[in-house]
């Protein structure tokens, strides 16, 4: 059997590896240009600052832009807390045990369960049980367990990336452990941590099946937490499916994808900016 020398394996697999990445990028590029060509001519001052009419045929966007941003940040606002204390707890303070494996088997279950499934337990118990109804509310904390996995992991995991010299240097001085976690851990640990925040805001705007049954799907301005209120991807799903208006379809689908892009570029961008001060 002939042998295949080093360097040509190594050429090999790295074209192999090239292409998956330009396979990669074409998808996403075709994704994006297609979106924004349909939709961009529909994008103008009436249709991001005025509220639907006739079901969304008409009129724009507003309200959804609206409940787009706050929901996210409600679901942060509950999940960060609770996925970075996590991770702190079964980095900092516990050793390797079956129960830190049970913790993250837990975890990995929960990110693995699908949308929809929140969405239903969402109804049951914050719309039905609690009594919220639908609202943001409702909404808020159905992302807040959506996103949860993936903050816990991705905090754990740089959390776990920052040496252990630092921790060592630092008990050595005299400071105690959450000293030690406050000033060396969590700012070495942030762009890890930064990036979990990004993917769970990137999750929660695009996300359609949870919020249906939580958030509502109502186009009036929301007033208060306990309103209902619709999503730009939902609404780009009711229009799509409902066959209202294509046109606004992919004006709505032009904007989200403008917002998660801007969202992404911003974070990236404040990330290596924070990773080059502190290098």
């Amino acid at each position: 059997m002939m042998r295949i020398p080093a360097k040509v394996s190594q050429v090999v697999a790295a074209a192999v590896m090239a292409l998956a990445t330009l396979l990669t990028l074409a998808v996403l590029v075709f994704i994006v240009v297609f979106i924004l060509e349909k939709g961009l001519p529909i994008l103008n001052r009436t249709f991001l600052f005025s509220a639907p009419r006739d079901m969304g045929k008409a009129g724009g966007i507003f309200p959804t832009i609206l409940a787009t941003i706050i929901l996210p940040l409600l679901a942060i606002a509950l999940a960060l807390p609770l996925g970075v204390g996590t991770a702190i707890y079964l980095t900092e303070y516990t050793r390797e045990s079956r129960m830190t494996r049970i913790i993250r088997f837990g975890n990995d279950c929960l990110a693995g369960i699908p949308s929809i499934i929140f969405g239903l337990f969402g109804f049951l118990f914050f719309v039905t049980l609690l009594e919220m109804g639908w609202s943001l509310l409702s909404g808020g904390l159905t992302l807040a367990l959506l996103i949860l996995p993936t903050i816990s992991r991705t905090s754990e995991e740089a959390i776990k990336s920052v040496p252990t010299s630092y921790r060592e240097v630092s008990f050595s001085l005299g400071a105690t452990r959450w000293r030690t976690i406050q000033r060396v851990v969590l700012p070495n640990a942030l762009p890890g941590i930064l990036t979990g925040v990004m993917l769970g805001i990137g999750r929660s705007i695009g996300e359609t099946a949870a919020l249906i049954f939580t958030a509502g799907s109502s186009l009036r301005l929301p007033q208060s937490l306990f309103d209902s209120s619709r999503t730009m991807s939902v609404h780009f799903y009711i229009l799509a499916r409902e066959g209202l208006s294509t046109e606004n379809a992919y004006g709505t689908a032009a904007v989200l994808i403008l917002s998660v892009l801007s969202v992404n570029a911003v974070a990236y961008y404040l990330m290596h900016r924070y990773m080059k001060k502190n290098a």
